[in-house]
């Protein structure tokens, strides 16, 4: 219910700032629909008056890491005016976000946290996908961006990391499905250790 409710904010007119960005960036009308992209307004409790309109209450948003309480008890949407990523995971339920921010407020993408159905070592964006790749190689990259572009140029083979570098868990999901790897990081001297660290871990899978 929260990946339709960001998808049709980011068709509408609230979700302006959040489609010229994506289109900037060269996607395409239908590559954003396939990953179902989505826009969470700059509004504190937007997301918190949809879901109680479905008959959700705050705890469980708060439980899914969709809302956040501060020190006044206060509760509010943990996502604010950002470009949003479901992380689906390889059965296709949608199991967390990823928010790139449309200001220059930090941190520039913010992920859900760690919740009963959301870990970040043991998924990967786009791997729901990727699985049904007619290639015999798998590529990873280093975020969202990348991942969606590559898809919407033919490497329907592409999958990004979750903030993090590639763990153990990754590795051994990534091996159920192909025994070709591909790493495509960014070529600057983070991008290349990280590379280093993947070769690594998955020489050991």
């Amino acid at each position: 219910e929260v990946a339709r409710f960001f998808h049709s904010q980011l068709v509408s007119p609230v979700g302006q700032a959040g489609l010229d960005y994506l289109r900037r960036r060269g996607l395409s009308k239908q590559i954003i629909t396939r990953f179902g992209l989505g826009f969470a307004p700059e509004s504190w409790d937007s997301l918190l008056k949809a879901m109680a309109q479905k008959g959700y209450d705050k705890r469980d948003l708060l439980d899914a890491g969709l809302a956040v309480s501060n020190q006044k008890g206060a509760i509010y949407d943990r996502f604010r005016n950002r470009v949003m990523f479901p992380i689906i995971d390889v059965r296709g339920n949608v199991i967390g976000f990823g928010g790139r921010v449309m200001d220059g407020s930090e941190p520039k993408y913010l992920n859900s946290p760690e919740s009963m159905i959301f870990n970040k070592r043991k998924n990967l964006f786009a791997l729901n996908v990727a699985k049904k790749t007619k290639m015999e190689m798998l590529v990873l990259t280093e975020g969202y961006m990348d991942t969606i572009s590559m898809h919407q140029y033919g490497f329907d083979c592409a999958v990004a990391s979750l903030g993090t570098s590639l763990t153990q868990e990754q590795a051994g999901m990534l091996s159920k499905y192909t025994k070709q790897m591909v790493l495509c990081y960014d070529g600057d001297q983070a991008g290349q250790n990280a590379a280093k660290r993947a070769i690594g871990i998955l020489e050991k899978t």
